[in-house]
């Protein structure tokens, strides 16, 4: 078993070069954080989509716990939607939303930044070990806060030119995220996705133009596939779907479900949920929806963030947003120290 190859990782007794990625939306859970930190790992709390107040109540939980751990937080990166566009979305929505008696008509077109002050006020007072951005370069007078309070950043990047640029903007880390990754991509620019490139040969471009470290995810789902990254170059990976069965996820019992039936046979790259690409399950949301879904985050979130909830508690796997990697047959009900270690070949 390889140890990470990451100094600050190192420095603070992590033994397992397999992290627990953040997944926003209720994976991950304290729970599931201390877990990883209790397997030799660490794990990271995802502060996308939590109001400032529940980010800071679970970073108070796992600090109580003496975890060290780590939180990835939303740029503020707002792709901007004109309300035709808007309106004409939520009209092809409207049968979808009529089934649990919603009235998409009446959302406003809301484009918020997740309450980035707040939550970066937040992290200042936890000091987490580690904090990670994603999609797109964070204000500079974030980055320089955080290194103040002895906070390292990582930035996720898609590309060689985008670590390039998180370089030049001050990154201690990379999050080098590829292709295959479920949820969010984090790409800096969504109208425009990245050409797919295995990860492996990712972290390879990315090496080639920065000499920061690396941490790799995105479709990561057996040892081989860790050790394969690992001699790329990375000096650590971050899995997520992985994760998503195990006995600490938040994962709902309808996101579960859907991981093992066999009618769910593919991954998509979707914004018909949100307005942001993201990988998911294809079901008869993504079939049906993804061809006439416009660009436009978070206002797309926020239009159909009710009705996917409701879809949850009814169990509807077709009318909620299934986030996963190409990976996904791989990931098992068991508890997440065990997958960390199995995937780390320990």
């Amino acid at each position: 078993m390889a140890y990470p190859d990451i100094a600050l990782l190192r420095d603070l007794g992590v033994r397992l070069p397999v992290l627990a990625a953040p997944m926003a939306g209720g994976p991950s859970t304290p729970q599931l954080v201390t877990s990883a930190w209790d397997a030799g790992s660490i794990g990271f709390l995802a502060a996308g989509y939590k109001s400032a107040s529940d980010l800071e109540a679970q970073a108070k939980a796992v600090a109580g716990s003496g975890a060290a751990f780590g939180v990835n937080l939303f740029v503020p990166n707002t792709v901007p939607i004109s309300a035709e566009d808007y309106r004409r979305y939520a009209r092809a929505l409207a049968a979808e939303a009529a089934a649990y008696g919603i009235d998409l008509e009446a959302v406003p077109l809301t484009e918020d930044d997740d309450g980035w002050a707040d939550k970066i006020d937040v992290v200042l007072a936890a000091r987490p070990a580690l904090v990670t951005t994603t999609f797109g370069i964070p204000p500079a007078d974030a980055v320089r806060a955080l290194r103040q309070a002895g906070t390292p950043v990582g930035m996720t990047v898609t590309s060689a030119a985008e670590a390039q640029r998180a370089t030049e903007a001050g990154a201690d880390v990379l999050v080098v995220q590829g292709s295959s990754a479920g949820g969010h991509s984090g790409t800096m620019s969504p109208g425009r996705l990245p050409a797919p490139t295995e990860l492996a040969e990712l972290v390879r471009r990315t090496r080639a133009v920065t000499e920061l470290p690396v941490i790799a995810a995105g479709g990561i789902a057996t040892s081989d596939d860790v050790s394969r990254v690992l001699a790329a170059g990375a000096g650590a990976v971050a899995v997520g779907t992985a994760l998503l069965r195990t006995e600490e996820s938040g994962a709902s019992a309808t996101h579960r479900a859907a991981l093992t039936d066999l009618a769910f046979d593919r991954t998509v790259v979707t914004r018909s949920f949100t307005g942001r690409p993201a990988r998911a399950l294809a079901n008869r949301w993504t079939d049906t929806h993804e061809d006439e879904a416009p660009l436009g985050y978070p206002a797309v979130h926020h239009l159909t963030s009710a009705l996917r909830r409701a879809a949850v508690t009814a169990g509807d796997p077709h009318r909620v947003h299934l986030w996963a990697g190409t990976g996904w047959r791989s990931a098992r009900e068991e508890p997440a120290a065990q997958a960390l270690h199995r995937l780390a070949g320990a």
